[in-house]
């Protein structure tokens, strides 16, 4: 039973799909994604299997005023997303919830509580790409 912690600047910026174009735009689709999430167990990084028990995404800049969809709980960064994020993780770390940190941030994850386990962008959307193609 693990929360995915999500760096939405970070996973969004690491597919050169247009998002600069429109930073919220991009947040709230991969939001929207992110929402199918709780509740399913994925192939997780390692080999071992991840049982999504929540998601908490946090946005920041342009992306701050987003919507969070049903199932998501946002985190609107009134300044530094990294700092929101590890704030985050030290409280959800605390309060012992298994926490898996999707970003590639090489700062940010030198931040996260050594309980942290942390994985990539490329993770995350590999696995939303997967139920994609379920769903088509």
């Amino acid at each position: 039973m693990t929360v995915l912690l999500v760096d939405v600047a970070n996973v969004v910026g690491s597919r050169p799909d247009g998002w600069w174009r429109d930073r919220a735009g991009a947040a709230a689709r991969l939001l929207a994604r992110l929402a199918r999430l709780p509740g399913r167990s994925l192939p997780g990084p390692g080999g071992r299997t991840v049982h999504v028990t929540g998601v908490v995404a946090v946005v920041e800049g342009q992306a701050r005023n987003v919507s969070a969809p049903d199932g998501v709980q946002v985190i609107h960064a009134p300044g530094s997303g990294d700092d929101a994020l590890a704030e985050c993780a030290a409280r959800l770390v605390r309060e012992g919830t298994p926490v898996l940190a999707v970003t590639a941030d090489r700062g940010l994850r030198v931040r996260l509580p050594e309980a942290t386990e942390v994985t990539g962008p490329a993770w995350l959307l590999e696995q939303l790409d997967r139920l994609d193609a379920e769903r088509a």
